[in-house]
């Protein structure tokens, strides 16, 4: 005889069935569903994508834990439960390694002896995932009826298959749900993160990826923009064709038009054969040009016809070749400023600015700069050849709380530097390598903390020239402001409001190290 609570349980959940659910709420009902049938102290619904298997929604795991992946081949429990047809129920005493070591909410750092338990969900006869179970007390699961279990699999299954029906629905995908996915790698990561932010973010990028509308992407240094490109990219009908990158702000001024349009063999001194331009290598595809407000006046010209006509010419070439290219640009500057200032052609930055795409920073993502680190610590982990690592309680509200001035590059790079730190430190005889505090070396402060004012000596003028004064002003002014940030050069540029990228080219120039 089945329990009231089973019965509610597949009520509420054919009830789902019927409601117009994103996939992320489905997922969270059915778990909440399953807690309340079988009561444990965490569960998590987890999909099979190559490898590796990825958590979809949790319940009682640390929030960072949706940033992650387990690859199967390093989690016997997990292989254990994805290769049975029937439930797999884990003894008291299994010395097989528990995946949620440090990941439980109510069990800070190892997992104590408790009761573990798994099922795999199979759609179309095909593994998709598993759904696990963990309670602290040892025994929890002894009364579970497995035909109520087994009947909650079957509907869990349905529950699964409708939400994946509907999100090729939604996104008019005309190809069949793969499960088979290659691991994300560094230059493939998804856009991570569940903030309102990302989530608009994620629908500009869906509106505009089936159009050849030009797009320019704007936001902070390291919030992402390059991830944005590839995103617009690998959802349009481009896809199969190559995108092409052009790092404007690398381009020495006498060669980016060179880099850009290609040159025909003695056209320049050092010219020793024809080459191919980024236009004529993108034909067919998407040409991301960032850091395109580092184009020079000169040159704007020259890309704004390639643009308009669609024709470009090589180097020291009277002929024009045509191409098919669809623009996608990405900078950090105030354009609509620059265009006022004189420093870049309107007509370009129309036609630049056909759909134009805002980056959020990390500071205004809320909890996906948990997310993220997750992801970062879970790539690391694998490099480093670790067991687990997780992220000490005052360690997450640390990162929740840091300005991130340079964003996700600053965060990935702090996790990084953590995670080293954290493994030479620990013993290793411990399980799980925890970053603490002191490993992130980050400071906390306020948003509208602004930096000090700097009293500055008086120069001699009349023994300087005008250059030279103003050149000793700046080196002095830059090393107040280094020595005030700790070295970290991102927040001196920031305090200073400089951009990054001519901040390095004044230390350079200032030959300050």
């Amino acid at each position: 005889m089945t329990t009231p609570a089973f019965t509610q349980a597949m009520v509420n959940i054919v009830a789902d069935l019927s409601l117009p659910l994103s996939p992320s709420q489905r997922y969270l009902r059915l778990l909440a569903a399953f807690r309340n049938t079988f009561p444990c102290d965490a569960t998590a619904l987890l999909q099979l994508q190559g490898p590796s298997l990825v958590p979809l929604a949790t319940e009682g795991l640390s929030v960072d834990t949706l940033g992650r992946s387990f690859e199967v081949s390093e989690h016997p429990r997990l292989a254990k439960i994805l290769q049975s047809r029937e439930p797999v129920r884990f003894e008291q005493d299994c010395a097989l390694p528990d995946p949620y070591d440090g990941l439980v909410e109510d069990a800070p750092g190892e997992l104590p002896v408790h009761d573990c338990m798994g099922v795999a969900l199979f759609i179309d006869d095909t593994p998709w995932g598993v759904i696990t179970l963990d309670a602290m007390q040892p025994g929890t699961f002894d009364d579970i009826d497995p035909l109520e279990l087994r009947g909650f699999i079957h509907v869990a299954e349905a529950s699964v298959k409708v939400a994946q029906q509907i999100q090729r629905l939604e996104n008019k995908l005309d190809q069949e749900h793969k499960i088979t996915q290659a691991v994300i790698n560094e230059h493939q990561q998804p856009i991570i993160g569940k903030s309102s932010a990302i989530k608009q973010l994620n629908r500009e990028i869906e509106t505009v990826s089936q159009s050849d509308l030009a797009v320019l992407i704007c936001g902070e240094t390291g919030v992402g923009k390059e991830l944005v490109a590839r995103e617009i990219h690998q959802h349009s009908s481009r896809a199969d064709q190559p995108l092409i990158y052009v790092n404007c702000a690398a381009l020495p001024e006498n060669l980016i038009e060179s880099e850009m349009f290609g040159h025909v063999k003695g056209a320049f001194s050092g010219a020793t054969q024809s080459r191919a331009g980024k236009f004529e290598l993108a034909d067919g595809g998407t040409l991301f040009l960032d850091e395109v407000g580092e184009i020079p006046l000169l040159l704007q010209a020259k890309l704004l016809r390639a643009l308009q006509s669609g024709e470009i010419q090589r180097v020291g070439s009277d002929a024009y070749l045509t191409v098919n290219v669809r623009i996608v640009a990405a900078t950090n500057r105030d354009l609509q400023k620059e265009v006022s200032a004189g420093k870049f052609r309107a007509d370009l930055y129309h036609r630049l600015s056909v759909y134009p795409i805002n980056v959020p920073d990390l500071q205004s993502r809320g909890k996906d700069i948990l997310l993220l680190a997750g992801h970062f610590l879970e790539a690391n982990r694998r490099r480093l050849g670790l067991r687990n690592v997780r992220l000490a309680p005052e360690s997450k509200s640390l990162l929740l709380q840091h300005n991130w001035p340079g964003n996700v590059r600053e965060l990935e790079h702090t996790i990084n530097r953590a995670l080293l730190k954290a493994r030479y430190q620990n013993d290793d005889a411990q399980r799980i390598t925890t970053i603490e505090p002191e490993h992130l070396d980050i400071e906390t402060r306020p948003a509208t903390e602004t930096f000090r004012k700097v009293t500055l000596p008086v120069l001699e003028a009349d023994q300087l020239t005008l250059k030279q004064a103003t050149e000793n002003y700046q080196r002095q002014l830059i090393e107040e402001s280094l020595k005030d940030c700790q070295g970290n050069q991102a927040q001196a540029a920031k305090a200073l409001g400089v951009d990054r990228s001519n901040f390095y080219r004044l230390l350079k120039r200032l030959e300050i190290s």
